[in-house]
């Protein structure tokens, strides 16, 4: 299942619901834009199931 979200700056996530396969495309995303790949993660890692109750 894939979720888009922006006009400009646009960014569709896909993958699997219950497996390790998961993407992002980013698209309107200016050349040279410095990307902060430890922030990405942070965020990404806040959201790894298995964190608390609440979270899946």
């Amino acid at each position: 299942m894939a979720s888009s979200f922006g006009t400009l700056f646009r960014i569709t996530s896909f993958g699997e619901s219950h497996g390790g396969g998961v993407g992002v495309v980013v698209d309107g995303c200016p050349p040279r834009l410095p990307l902060d790949v430890a922030g990405i993660q942070a965020d990404l890692d806040r959201r790894r199931p298995g964190q608390s109750a609440i979270t899946t």
